[in-house]
């Protein structure tokens, strides 16, 4: 782009400048946040700021800031070139154009495909070649673990958003290894400001390997349940306001499962009252 005069000073003879600077980050997942990433950028530690100020008031160096995703920017060009109109004819009424969907998993074809808004899971699975799926984790470790029985749900802001991740399980897998794997994560990444997430995550994992033993009761797992809802309104940023979506819709969706040993009492051999 510098090399067509499209990128740096006087763009295409006129007085316009613009360009643009690849920045290399920690890699530290709570750097997905916006003042983080800034703080990244300035380099500093990737920590979320207390807002207000806002970025788009006080944001890099201290500038206004529009913080946006790749892929936005990467939308615009096709609107302004064909038009809105043209962009809403893709997707549904309240979903419009294209979304990235980053697929991995168990599934033949994992990949980056770019598909309509509105497609359903079951669609999306037979396009990635997925057999014999169990669970699809929608949004990333952060997201919501939608079972079979709800394939049908499609991918738009009116049923699932997503900010793109698909990650695909099969009847292979263990799904509370598969949530002890996603807490362990959280628990490691938690930049550990704020008392909700620092503490809550470590709390929710602790409540999972209580399972595993088969020392818990479901009184004390239904409070670590109300936990989670809790770091999701009380967690400064959000990582610790989506974390504990793993923990709370695998155990409502795949309880049979996961307490498959469970006696007629409500407890296995070693849970107490």
């Amino acid at each position: 782009m510098r090399e067509d005069n499209l990128l740096g000073e006087g763009i295409l003879g006129t007085d316009f400048s613009f360009d643009i600077s690849i920045r290399l980050g920690s890699g530290a997942y709570v750097c997905g946040e916006e003042t983080a990433l800034i703080e990244s950028l300035e380099g500093n530690r990737g920590e979320p700021r207390n807002r207000p100020p806002f970025p788009v008031n006080t944001g890099y160096m201290g500038y206004p800031t529009s913080v946006n995703n790749v892929e936005t920017l990467a939308a615009v060009p096709h609107i302004i070139t064909k038009g809105g109109s043209w962009f809403k004819k893709h997707g549904t009424d309240k979903s419009t154009g294209s979304k990235l969907f980053s697929v991995s998993g168990d599934c033949e074809n994992p990949g980056v495909y770019e598909l309509p808004w509105g497609i359903s899971i079951n669609e999306l699975l037979e396009i990635v070649g997925a057999k014999n799926t169990k669970a699809v984790q929608v949004g990333g470790a952060s997201g919501t673990c939608i079972p079979k029985s709800q394939f049908d749900r499609k991918f738009g802001y009116e049923d699932i958003p997503t900010g793109g991740s698909v990650i695909i399980f099969n009847e292979s897998r263990n799904m509370l290894h598969v949530l002890k794997n996603f807490m362990e994560f959280f628990v490691e990444e938690s930049c550990g400001q704020c008392t909700p997430c620092r503490i809550g995550n470590v709390k929710l994992l602790e409540g999972i390997n209580m399972i595993e033993r088969g020392e818990f009761t479901f009184k004390y797992i239904n409070t670590l349940k109300e936990l989670g809802k809790t770091m999701q309104v009380a967690s400064k940023c959000g990582l610790g306001q989506s974390s504990p979506n793993a923990f709370i819709s695998i155990l409502d969706n795949f309880k049979d499962e996961i307490f498959h040993t469970v006696g007629n009492d409500g407890f296995n051999g070693k849970a107490g009252k």
